[in-house]
């Protein structure tokens, strides 16, 4: 694209995104078009504000812990709920104060008795761009347009909410006063011409090329390749928009709650950082440009050479259709037991290959199981999903894979529109001597889920416990295209819980494999609670039928409740395989 063809769609994308021509955010007025965005709210759950597509009228109220006449104004707005929601009105809060973190507005929601989710925006991109700097204020938004309906005190809510739910236009007029006392400030806003000076080869280039290149590349699985500036000013506001709603960098624990060695996640600084340097235009300054320059070599094998690589049989893939799991046998290459340290699954076309899972043990040549493994004779090797990339064990741990084990690879197909072969491989890398510990895995599933028709926030659990002391190395939590939020909570044997793990905003496009940055002590006794959350309702985009009554099934269009716990028995001597009780 021509600067100057450039520069028509940046003025026409930023007209549409209420950008002035120079980038900086102008105030949110009546008539204007309100920008997604996803937020985590104060009791951990995750909203997207156009989820609610379908509601008659969206209210959102700024708020604050410090604002004196706060009170008044939040009994106002839980009477607008009362009145309001059962017609569909969606009513929420939004706290962009950065003198405010989540323990402080959950005590305030605890002591003022306040039900209804309050949004957090500590990066204050979002409050930037309602100019939401008064706590207390209302905003009523009409979704079937998405822009600003009404903005004042909340008694004038009420008649916009009201008219919105008749399906009539709005003609509600604030005319309250804004109150110093619960002003919200906004120390960005004053700095915007300093935006402009945001250095693209000293800040913007190194933080994309540290998060994003890794699969934003020639190659990898992003949808474009962060090759130079021209391409990052190209894709900015696409950049704004996905940092926004959170759907990149696609990371998707609970800040709160853990630390994980594979965070994807940027910082609240480097998210206002990116998106003030877009809103001020995407300068390109002085200054070499690190993505153009690095020629960064990407090895097929991201941990080297393996020792030994397997050839997975091939599968030819339709064009469209289903493709029923495949199951792929094949039989270990070497003559002797080994300790495996690391496996890597490298697909053969990551269009069609949605997941493997790799597992070992004897042959069945009898029964209904015939050509299958014998349940309960061998272990895992890990597998693929999208987003994975190879990386050893945990120190000192590893599986034992028999001479003459049968590896079995259950391969999950999606046709893309273009029929393919699929010829993947797998790489082991063997440990020279035994390692000090057995790495286990604890499978938690309850095939036993039925999620109702319609419900859009349904959940299921299951629990398992340990027999032995265990340090937990990694937790994954698996669903469909239902999934919603997940979590895996311990409750120890003096009663005491602990939450490991949160995702309040599960993706099925990302099966994450969350490691722990410090192994976690749990002693025997312990009973490891999985649960899962689904949106089986309308309102869910990824959906495919919200009329039914979905059961557990292996197709992406019913339902798994499936949890993995990766973990090593603390006494060296004993066999994680017989660790864990049953269904509770």
């Amino acid at each position: 694209m021509t600067d100057k063809k450039f520069g028509v769609f940046q003025r026409l994308v930023a007209g549409f995104l209420g950008l002035s021509l120079t980038g900086s955010v102008t105030a949110l007025s009546v008539g204007d078009r309100v920008e997604n965005f996803r937020l985590m709210d104060h009791a951990g759950g995750s909203h997207e504000l156009h989820y609610f597509a379908d509601a008659p009228a969206m209210v959102l109220m700024t708020h604050n812990t410090s604002c004196a006449t706060l009170p008044d104004s939040l009994q106002e707005l839980t009477s607008i709920h009362e009145q309001f929601a059962p017609q569909g009105a969606e009513i929420m809060l939004i706290n962009s104060d950065l003198r405010d973190d989540r323990g402080s507005v959950r005590a305030a929601a605890a002591r003022e008795g306040i039900a209804l989710p309050i949004l957090l925006d500590t990066t204050q991109i979002i409050g930037e761009s309602l100019m939401a700097a008064t706590a207390g204020e209302a905003l009523v938004i009409d979704p079937r347009t998405w822009t600003l309906a009404y903005r004042g005190d909340v008694k004038g809510a009420r008649q916009a909410v009201a008219q919105l739910v008749q399906g009539d236009r709005v003609t509600a007029v604030s005319n309250a006063s804004a109150n110093s006392d619960c002003s919200v400030d906004f120390p960005e806003l004053a700095r915007r011409a300093e935006h402009k000076t945001i250095s693209y080869a000293e800040t913007i280039a190194p933080m994309l090329n540290e998060n994003c290149v890794s699969c934003h590349r020639e190659g990898g699985i992003g949808p474009w390749a962060m090759t130079d500036y021209n391409m990052v000013r190209g894709f900015s506001l696409m950049i704004r928009e996905v940092v926004r709603t959170q759907r990149m960098p696609p990371w998707h624990a609970d800040p709160h709650v853990g630390e994980f060695s594979n965070d994807r996640s940027l910082t609240d600084e480097q998210i206002r950082t990116l998106v003030h340097w877009i809103e001020a235009g995407a300068p390109r300054g002085e200054g070499a440009d690190l993505l153009a320059e690095t020629a960064q070599q990407w090895p097929l094998w991201v941990m080297g050479e393996p020792d030994v690589i397997i050839e997975i049989p091939p599968e030819d893939v339709p064009a469209s259709g289903v493709v029923d799991y495949k199951y792929k046998m094949v039989t270990n290459p070497l003559d002797q037991d080994v300790w495996v340290k690391a496996a890597e699954i490298i697909p053969g076309d990551r269009s069609v290959l949605h997941h493997v899972i790799t597992t070992f043990g004897e042959l069945e040549t009898e029964g209904r199981r015939a050509g299958r493994l014998k349940r309960g004779t061998g272990g895992g090797l890990g597998g693929y999903v999208p987003g994975a990339v190879g990386k050893p064990f945990p120190e000192d741990t590893g599986i034992l894979l028999p001479a003459g084990a049968t590896i079995e690879f259950q391969m999950h197909y999606t046709p893309a529109g273009l029929a393919t072969r699929d010829t993947s491989r797998m790489g082991l890398y063997l440990h020279k001597t035994p390692p000090k510990h057995k790495l286990g895995s604890m499978i938690l599933l309850n095939p036993r889920i039925l999620i109702p028709a319609g419900a859009p926030n349904h959940s299921e659990v299951m629990v398992r416990t340990f027999d032995q002391d265990v340090l937990v190395y990694s937790l994954l939590p698996h669903a469909h295209y239902r999934g919603k939020a997940s979590e895996f909570v311990a409750h120890l044997p003096d009663g005491t819980k602990e939450t490991l793990l949160s995702v309040p905003r599960y993706d099925f496009n990302w099966q994450t494999n969350y490691d722990l940055e410090e192994p976690r002590f749990l002693p025997a006794g312990t009973k490891m609670v999985h649960r899962t959350w689904w949106d089986n309702s309308a309102r869910n985009p990824a959906n495919p039928d919200a009329t039914r009554d979905v059961p557990w099934g292996q197709q992406s269009w019913d339902e798994m409740l499936f949890g993995s716990v990766r973990y090593r028995v603390v006494d060296a001597d004993a066999d994680p395989s017989v660790v864990g009780g049953g269904m509770e």
